[in-house]
């Protein structure tokens, strides 16, 4: 609950105006990020937020949305099926024609297929950790790489240090990611070696209401801004570490946030018409949750919102892809759900113009296996994956690469998990050739290894 203003008391420890020092100094319910509630003197400490821009023209804002499928997608059941291979590998399903000559992909996405001319499936995804997380898709990095440091920042913290917010009001940064029982399925992305200052804005139930400052102005709340500031400047002079100066940046989009109804408004989605909101769907009923994440299909629209409202990333986890068991009846239900709001993301950014600065991924931490055990199911499989992707300017309406008959092994064109991390970095105007951040000890840090983006696509 937010508690800016509070009821008048006669007592010693008002304020002149009779608003009590206890009243206010009440904030809590933001999660900016991992940090939770911010206190008053972190609020007051923010200056104000510049944005980036080339003269005195504002470049065109650029944003990506990466849906992240926790648990691992079986690519041969998507967008690879193998129509040619034995029963027990092939599946049930069958492939379908796209709108594209020569190109099929899973009878389970036929809104995708009927448009596809605005979509590129990779099926040759290599380089996956193994592990049973989002952190590889966030980042393009192995959990343990820099780990002494903090580990490497997501795409969004690298995008809030590079680039910072478009609009005070509006974090860089938004992880709309679920709170699961597999903790790591909900992981939304963090700031790595670079500090709180920049870990994505993760709103929750009670956050939601509570994004606006009511019954006070700016004027009186920059007032106390100013006063603090200039007690601080003291405690700046000590601070050894630099830890002030860190949670500057961290204070100054909170304050942004608390003194601005945008970011609220991006995420009421009964702005929405309802004809929109029927597009995407809702992804009820929620079916083989179990430890992960549900299919909240209104998370992708509030994506959509948040992008269009200046959020430059946007991270979230749809459904439970680990299936050992029950493969199939899985990818009916989760997959005829993606299939909905996916394309209706991809066409709506269409229809308002933004789709080629909106980049979308879709994809998980690694692949099934290609024969199918007992239970129906498929386990894990890190050899090889599959990722899709849409927006972002890029050359669509094509497949990437290929596995053998059997959807084992990469045989041609096989694309490491960090080139679609570079193609994105690459669709946002990030130089990854170019473009490092500093670490802790001062040494400067690329974005990635492997920085020449994935060719076919720009």
């Amino acid at each position: 609950m937010l508690t800016i203003l509070g009821p008048k008391h006669s007592s010693r420890s008002q304020y002149c105006d009779g608003v009590s020092r206890r009243s206010f100094l009440k904030i809590g319910g933001l999660a900016m990020g991992a940090a939770g509630g911010l206190s008053l003197p972190q609020i007051l400490r923010a200056e104000s937020a510049t944005k980036q821009t080339v003269g005195d023209i504002q470049p065109r804002q650029k944003s990506v949305i990466n849906i992240f499928l926790g648990g691992g997608p079986p690519h041969q059941d998507m967008w690879d099926i193998k129509t040619d291979a034995p029963a027990e590998i092939r599946g049930e399903f069958m492939p379908i024609s796209t709108n594209v000559p020569g190109i099929q992909i899973g009878e389970c996405f036929p809104k995708i297929a009927s448009m596809f001319d605005k979509f590129t499936a990779i099926r040759s995804i290599v380089g996956c950790a193994g592990g049973h997380d989002a952190f590889q898709c966030m980042t393009g990095w192995n959990r343990r790489d820099l780990e002494s440091l903090g580990g490497r920042p997501c795409i969004g913290s690298a995008l809030a240090r590079l680039r910072g917010p478009i609009d005070p009001g509006i974090p860089a940064a938004v992880a709309l990611a679920e709170k699961t029982r597999h903790v790591p399925w909900s992981f939304g992305g963090d700031p790595g070696f670079l500090g709180p200052a920049y870990q994505p804005f993760k709103p929750n139930g009670e956050g939601k209401d509570d994004l606006t400052l009511n019954n006070i102005t700016l004027d009186r709340l920059g007032d106390r801004k100013k006063l603090l500031r200039e007690l601080d400047t003291l405690k700046r002079n000590v601070d050894a570490n630099g830890m002030m100066t860190g949670m500057d940046a961290f204070s100054e989009a909170a304050f942004g946030v608390l003194t601005s109804s945008k970011l609220a408004d991006a995420l009421d989605l009964s702005q929405e018409p309802e004809e929109v909101r029927a597009r995407y769907g809702d992804g009820k009923p929620y079916k083989f949750q179990y430890d992960g994440a549900p299919t909240v299909n209104e998370h992708v629209l509030l994506a959509r919102r948040l992008v269009e409202a200046g959020v430059r990333c946007v991270s979230l986890s749809y459904g439970r892809w680990d299936s050992h068991g029950k493969n199939f009846d899985m990818v009916r239900d989760h997959g005829g759900k993606l299939d909905q709001c996916v394309s209706a993301l991809v066409e709506d950014l269409h229809e308002r113009g933004m789709l080629d600065d909106v980049s979308i991924v879709v994809w998980g931490e690694f692949g099934r296996t290609p024969k199918v055990n007992t239970k129906a199911g498929r386990d894990h499989w890190p050899r090889v994956s599959c990722a899709l992707l849409a927006g972002g300017g890029m050359q669509h309406g094509q497949v990437i690469g290929a596995t053998n008959r059997l959807g084992e092994y990469a045989v041609d064109r096989p694309v490491d998990v960090q080139e679609v991390i570079t193609t994105l970095y690459h669709s946002l105007g990030i130089d990854p050739m170019s473009t490092t951040v500093l670490d802790p000890s001062g040494r400067p840090q690329y974005l990635v290894d492997i920085r020449e983006p994935i060719r076919e696509l720009v």
